[in-house]
Order: structure tokens, then sequence, then C-alpha cells
């Protein structure tokens, strides 16, 4: 089989990593790739939102199927799009994509379908949305309608950053035109990912991410600092409970929209004193959840792709290595804000002799047979271990054989689950 992932993050550099150990693959493409997906398959100089020259390189190398790595395409249509020509792809419709490109939709469709989740409402009148805000109450959470790279969604600790955080809506253009206001939440995150095929729905391996920048869950918002997997507050009856309330209304609900679902669902919930409730939708592979989630996958990816497509995960059977793992991402000085790029990464190959452990590529580039970073999250360095204890421990160890310039890390990833 020939497959093309779309996409340039760690995640991306996780699924080509996955998908290269099957037996079933030949040949894998990358677009655009970084230096990381370069160690596994061919990159191709193609952006992950260039849907025309995506299909036409699909065509060409007759590609058996293609994963999608990000929601922009999938946002974009590229699932209806390569589906029209006859072509295999891993992901939701664009009309079913939509639980990602809209917080709106995805509120909207909550609220519709009795799915647990914050108080909210929804405004294109900045005033308006500000004496939403005050009813609420401080903290409050603002956040765009639209796609704004994982930074669009903003706690605000008192009532006038919540006025802040409005007026900054406007920053994300098109995406921040539209806001929701909701309550602030309190208790514990967990990300949880299934596969389903519109009618089976299979979770994965629990996980928990780190939003925040600094130790301590300080500091603003990112794209995503490290994770861990399993997440021990995801508890057997806790996962019946999400699947009972969460997974099976929201995948039913999509199938009465007119817009069934197939692909990678990823819900981030908020386990409260009430139970889970929804903090958001991804409509595909969470990004660092994937880094820490596909190490402990057994099953061949292949298989349980096809299956999705085809409408037969239902004959699938998914087996997980019983080990933790954790992810912790190292990123650019800076980062969530303005950062240098081009900086030489050392101690790469060093930390990659380690035993248990796999260093995922996010923002890299290869610059005169140099690896350079390229990006705000510029790796995720994974640990297994018998016990999450020691993945932490594994997963360390690399961090400190690793340096580049400016280079900036959480020293918590995983904290939480010792304590439990």
């Amino acid at each position: 089989m020939n497959i093309l992932v779309i996409g340039s993050g760690g995640r991306e550099h996780a699924l080509c990593w996955k998908l290269a150990q099957s037996p079933k693959v030949s040949k894998i493409f990358c677009a655009p790739g970084n230096a990381g997906t370069s160690q596994v398959a061919e990159n191709v100089d193609i952006k992950a939102e260039d849907l025309p020259h995506l299909l036409k390189f699909a065509k060409e190398k007759s590609i058996d199927l293609t994963v999608v790595g990000p929601e922009v395409p999938l946002v974009l249509g590229i699932v209806d799009l390569f589906e029209s020509q006859g072509l295999k792809i891993f992901g939701p419709s664009q009309a079913a994509a939509q639980i990602e490109g809209s917080k709106i939709f995805a509120k909207e469709l909550m609220k519709k379908y009795k799915i647990p989740t914050a108080a909210f409402a929804s405004f294109t009148d900045p005033s308006d949305a500000k004496k939403f805000a005050k009813k609420l109450g401080a903290p409050v959470v603002i956040k765009a309608d639209g796609l704004a790279a994982g930074k669009g969604v903003i706690i605000a600790e008192t009532l006038s950053a919540a006025e802040q955080a409005i007026d900054s809506m406007k920053d994300f253009g098109e995406a921040g035109k539209k806001i929701v206001v909701e309550e602030y939440l309190e208790g514990e995150e967990a990300s949880i990912l299934c596969f389903t095929d519109g009618k089976t729905i299979i979770p994965m391996a629990s996980a928990q991410d780190h939003k925040r920048v600094n130790d301590n869950d300080e500091g603003p918002n990112t794209g995503g600092m490290g994770a861990y997997s399993p997440a021990p507050i995801v508890t057997p009856e806790l996962l019946e409970k999400v699947q009972h309330e969460i997974l099976v209304p929201t995948i039913k609900g999509m199938e009465s929209e007119g817009m069934p679902y197939k692909g990678v669902l990823y819900v981030g919930i908020m386990v409260t004193k009430n139970g889970p409730k929804v903090l958001e939708y991804n409509a595909r592979f969470g990004d660092p959840e994937t880094q820490c989630i596909l190490p402990r996958l057994k099953t061949d990816l292949v298989d349980i792709l096809r299956s999705t497509i085809d409408v037969r995960l239902s004959t699938i059977s998914i087996e997980w290595d019983p080990r933790p793992a954790v992810c912790v991402v190292l990123a650019s000085g800076g980062y969530p804000g303005a950062y240098t790029k081009g900086i030489k990464i050392k101690g790469l190959n060093d930390a990659r002799q380690l035993d248990d452990v796999i260093i995922f590529h996010a923002g890299t580039a290869e610059k005169e047979g140099q690896i350079v970073t390229a990006g705000g999250r510029v790796l995720g360095v994974v640990g297994l271990g018998e016990t999450i204890r020691h993945a932490i421990d594994r997963s360390y160890m690399a961090v400190k054989m690793i340096d580049f310039e400016g280079m900036h890390y959480r020293t918590d990833i995983g904290r939480k689950a010792l304590k439990r």
C-alpha cells in the first residue's frame, strides 16, 4: 500500500512512525512533513491546506490511503474532495468536521442532544458578550468560534480580563467574528479519543494533555506542552459514563443531523463533581496525545483506519500495551508568542539511543545536514515504562540530553497521575 499522511507536526510524525510498522505498507509520503517524518516517509512539498495539489499528488502516486492529521484540511472539505474521486481517505466529511470548525455548532449540538457541557451563549456583538460574562461571573471562558490554531480559548480570571479577551477575539480574524462565552468548569481534564465509523465507537487508551505553557498549569494556553497515557482519572466506570452520556449521543446526534461522523473523534472532558462534561471536540487525532497513545497501540493501525472508512469497525478488536507513556514537549523560547526559528538542535542522536524512548519531531527542519528548529513546539520526547513514574523518568532522562538555545519545557508532565 502507498499511504499519504497530511500535516507537519508531532502527531504526523507519530502517525508515519506507527503506519511504517504495518507489513501492508510499502511506501509512506508526508505532506509537507518535517525533519522527523523524513526518517520514515518521503516528504512532499505540498501544504496541508493545498487541496488541489494534494489530490493531484494522490492520483499520480496511486495512493491507497490518505490520513489527515490537522483540522484545517478537514474543515476545508478534503475528505469530500478525495472521496468524489474514488480515493480512500481517513477523516470526517466537511459537514461533520464542523464539530471542531465551529465552537457554536458544537455547543448547539450538545444542547440539542443533552450532552453535558458548560452553560454558554454565543455572540457577534462584543458588548453583549461582555454583559453575559458579567452575568456568569469570573473566572469565565472566552472562545473564538472558528479555528485559531489551538489559541482561541482564553480562561479569564477576572471580569476585566474577560473584557480584554472578548476584545482580543478580533485578532483571530474570521475565526473570532463570533464569540462563545461559557461558564468555567472546575475539575480535572482528560482527553478521550475514539475511532468511529458512524455506527461503532471504540475508545482509545485515555490521555491527559497539559495546555498551559508553564509548570503548575500557569501561563497562557498552548497547543499542548505534554501528555501522558493512560490518565488514571479515567476509571473504567468514568469511561462507561463518557461512552453512554457523551460519545454515543454525539455520534447518534451527528447522524440525526444528516452528517454521519467517520474518523477520530477527540473529546476534551472536565471531570467535575457533577460528572464528566465536554470542554471541546476535535475532528482528528490530538496533539500531543497521539504521541503517547500510538506507542501503546499494538493492533495494526492500517487495519483500524480501513475498517473505519469501510464501516466495519465492529469486526476489529484493538489491543493496547499496558505500559504507560509520557510525552514532554520541547518548545522554542517565547512560545506561544513570538520565537526564533533555525536554531541548531543538539543531542538528538544520543537521546534516541535510550531504551523505551521515542522522539517525535514537530517544528523541525533540516538545514545543511543539521536538524534545526522550525516551529513553536519543536519535539515530543516520549518515554515508556512499567509504571507512570518509570515513564516520566525515561522521558526526562532523554529531555536532559537534548538542547537548543531558548529551549523551554514543563518539568511536571505526568505529576497529576502520580497522585492517584
